[in-house]
């Protein structure tokens, strides 16, 4: 597992959730902690496939499990599973008398298998996410959009997704109508809206970040240092929001690092 930023101190009662404690998994993917990272490469993995995380599927399960566990200060937001990272994720889904049968893997085991009447939302191809794949910066802010899709915009999420979007692109403008105008209105409107459920989330703002770019690239190490830069210097606690767009910044450049 990869070092991602420091860790609570945990007593000796918090025992990280294990992948064999949710999933029926053996070998040594059975006595791994599931990550945040883990979580969000799964529910990436079934966006391109299914359309949509899946309600009580592997990416949902997955994700409760890494929120308790970094709560409890037994993972790193930024830590990957070898499996993961290595060996990959895969979500494909196979047509057999009409009906569509969905099987999720981790490192080659099945966490997961179900059956859908109606067809899936995007391509009945295999989407796999492993060390070969370039995560890019779209990609990457959609991940924030499914890990933080709740949070409110702010100055410092607008602040970080023009520097993804200059990054991308290379333009050193706000594109009218792209990603960073989107998100410089949705932070604006939000400091006018005093109740948090009528402001403008950053699942809004980047659901679609990738075909909202007119340009893409993979990220890079300098990219997420620009993002991550661009998103402190906007927060009075001088800090990354959690799965946010710095966050998830981070997490595709160590990605990518790997290959």
């Amino acid at each position: 597992m990869s070092q991602g930023q420091p860790r609570r101190p945990q007593t000796e009662d918090q025992e990280p959730i294990k992948y064999g404690d949710v999933f029926q998994v053996s070998g040594d993917l059975a006595n791994k902690p599931i990550t945040p990272q883990d979580a969000a490469t799964m529910q990436s993995a079934e966006s391109r496939v299914l359309g949509k995380t899946q309600k009580s599927g592997p990416a949902a399960v997955m994700q409760s499990a890494a929120c308790v566990n970094e709560s409890r200060g037994v993972v790193g937001h930024f830590d990957v599973t070898s499996d993961t990272s290595d060996q990959g994720v895969t979500v494909s889904d196979a047509e057999v008398a009409g009906l569509h049968i969905v099987t999720e893997s981790i490192g080659g085991q099945v966490v997961g298998q179900y059956v859908q009447a109606g067809p899936v939302s995007a391509p009945a191809e295999p989407a796999k996410i492993d060390p070969i794949d370039q995560v890019t910066i779209g990609e990457a802010l959609e991940a924030a959009a499914m890990s933080a899709g709740e949070k409110p915009v702010e100055q410092s999420d607008a602040a970080a997704i023009q520097a993804a979007e200059v990054r991308a692109t290379g333009q050193m403008r706000v594109m009218p109508s792209g990603l960073a105008a989107k998100a410089q209105a949705a932070a604006t409107q939000n400091t006018r809206t005093m109740r948090d459920e009528d402001k403008t989330k950053l699942g809004d703002v980047l659901a679609d970040a990738s075909t909202m770019l007119p340009r893409d690239k993979p990220v890079t190490r300098e990219d997420a240092e620009g993002v991550i830069g661009a998103e402190i210097r906007n927060k009075p606690d001088l800090a990354t929001y959690p799965g946010g767009v710095a966050a998830s910044m981070a997490a595709a450049a160590r990605l990518n690092q790997k290959k």
